[in-house]
């Protein structure tokens, strides 16, 4: 089975995976055939945290509403930071629940998967129930970095730790990457 993976990065780990077909800037995702599960990465500056402070282009923010109609209809997992607005503008579940497409919430995080920074993430599935999704590895204890904070920022704090260069912040970690595309593999055509 093949997963269509929406909103890759150009230079995305997706793209040394088998059984994968990347959309990425230069492909459109919004011209995806639709014949199969999905991992999607839809740009989040415009939903996240300081999206006050983001400068998206134009028809940036309408990509994730994209991705989350196409999970829904053909299921699939979509992944965006802890404290995406686009939770709530969607109408997507909590964790614990579940919506009237069968889709729920599962919060990780992606140093789990071998990430520098602790990088707190939502994931909305729908075609796989809560416990069919593969095996999820947890390390416990703090990450090693930060993604950009204010409250990191003041250096001079014991417990402040190092921030992730900028160049890190989108990439998916290979071991999550696998783990997405397994995930999204498990997850069944559902009918809207």
């Amino acid at each position: 089975m093949t997963v269509a993976v929406l909103f890759a990065r150009s230079d995305s780990i997706y793209k040394t995976l088998p059984d994968v077909d990347v959309y990425d800037i230069d492909r459109d995702a919004r011209t995806w055939s639709g014949d199969g599960p999905i991992v999607a990465h839809p740009p989040c500056r415009a939903w996240g945290r300081l999206s006050h402070m983001a400068k998206p282009r134009p028809d940036e923010k309408e990509l994730a509403v994209f991705a989350v109609n196409q999970i829904r209809k053909f299921g699939g997992v979509l992944e965006h930071p802890s404290a995406s607005k686009l939770w709530p503008a969607m109408g997507l579940p909590k964790p614990g629940e579940v919506d009237c497409y069968g889709g729920w919430t599962l919060p990780i995080h992606q140093h789990w998967f071998g990430h520098k920074a602790e990088k707190s993430t939502l994931l909305y599935i729908v075609g796989c129930r809560p416990g069919d999704e593969p095996p999820m590895p947890m390390v416990l204890g703090l990450a090693k970095y930060v993604v950009a904070s204010s409250l990191h920022r003041n250096k001079k704090a014991t417990w402040a730790r190092p921030e992730i260069p900028d160049a890190e912040r989108e990439h998916t970690p290979p071991e999550l990457a696998v783990w997405l595309v397994e995930l999204a593999k498990r997850c069944s055509k559902v009918a809207a």
